[in-house]
């Protein structure tokens, strides 16, 4: 877990960019930090792995102050995703998967059995991109070797700072599916700052909403659409978000078990695809597992986490993204 307790940012200049922040980045889930520019959301990230430093406050990673900790060794724990890529052009795909490996003293062989698991993992087949440079690569392929890359060396922790934003619609939904899909099967902690109200809807399983250098509120995407803290919440998320979510009851799980996800290794709350996407809602709310298991027929046919469902309510009409 991170945990920011009283944390101020203060530049040079006077410019306070945090103000007084105490939070906390659960492990093993993906957190959002959004709100308009110039609020502190990438501030507060870099202040993770040390390429911003508080001013005043701690920060602590598993209840362990990073003040004192090695800046080199602690960047090379946590992977880091930019909206630029970032890949060295001059070195091949498969150079530039390994280099924090390599850094971190891996032999050969577990380093290219990782890189190449990992290939698989994000849909770009090793033996077609090993040996090709990332000039070679569309913007989207790039940034999944960018994922892949910041994953290479099995951190803990992974920072991504506006990833997808560069990219076509098509591709950044494409990456966001793909980032849900690994997250449920890596489970690490990922911290991802964004812009995009829909993005953090869609990806992440707690948001932070920022500005001005203060939190405004913290929940999960169903708390912030269904009950936003106060007037800048709800105007940030926008009200045609938050007037579609009351239809949750209108609409029912088996309009969308193509969308959800096939198979899920876990315990799952068993619901009939019949229910309402509100009635899934409150009574995974009440479940101790983190997932629906659809049934039909007394079959699972899918299986469907919270921002699942709010996914789904937030589409104007079957099959319809947002």
């Amino acid at each position: 877990m991170i945990r920011f307790d009283n944390v101020t940012k203060r530049f040079p200049d006077g410019t306070e960019a945090l103000k007084g922040i105490s939070l906390a980045f659960p492990a093993h889930q993906l957190t959002a930090i959004i709100g308009p520019s110039g609020c502190g959301k990438t501030t507060l990230m870099k202040m993770i792995n040390k390429l911003e430093k508080p001013t005043e406050g701690e920060i602590y990673i598993d209840e362990e102050p990073i003040t004192g900790l090695e800046e080199v060794k602690l960047r090379r724990s946590i992977g880091y995703v930019i909206q630029r890529i970032g890949l060295m052009p001059h070195m091949t795909i498969a150079d530039n998967v390994s280099m924090v490996p390599k850094l971190l003293g891996w032999p050969k062989d577990k380093t290219e059995a990782r890189a190449r698991e990992l290939l698989s993992l994000v849909g770009l087949e090793p033996d077609t991109y090993w040996s090709r440079y990332p000039l070679e690569l569309s913007g989207g392929q790039q940034q999944r070797v960018g994922v892949v890359r910041a994953l290479a060396g099995d951190p803990n922790i992974i920072l991504m700072d506006e990833p997808f934003s560069a990219l076509d619609p098509i591709s950044r939904e494409q990456l966001q599916d793909e980032l849900r899909n690994l997250q449920q099967e890596i489970q690490k902690t990922i911290v991802f700052v964004t812009h995009d109200m829909d993005e953090a809807l869609k990806i992440a399983d707690r948001i932070i909403v920022l500005r001005a250098g203060q939190v405004e509120q913290i929940g999960t995407p169903q708390e912030l659409v269904a009950e936003p803290a106060n007037d800048f919440v709800r105007d940030f998320i926008g009200t045609e978000r938050i007037n579609r979510q009351r239809a949750f009851g209108e609409k029912k799980l088996k309009e969308f078990v193509f969308q959800f996800d096939a198979e899920w290794s876990g315990d799952a709350q068993k619901i009939d695809s019949s229910a309402s996407i509100e009635e899934a809602a409150r009574q995974l709310e009440a479940s101790p597992h983190s997932r629906l298991a659809i049934t039909e027929g007394g079959h699972v046919v899918a299986y469907a986490a919270e921002r699942d469902l709010l996914k789904a309510a937030l589409q104007k009409d079957r099959g319809t993204s947002n």
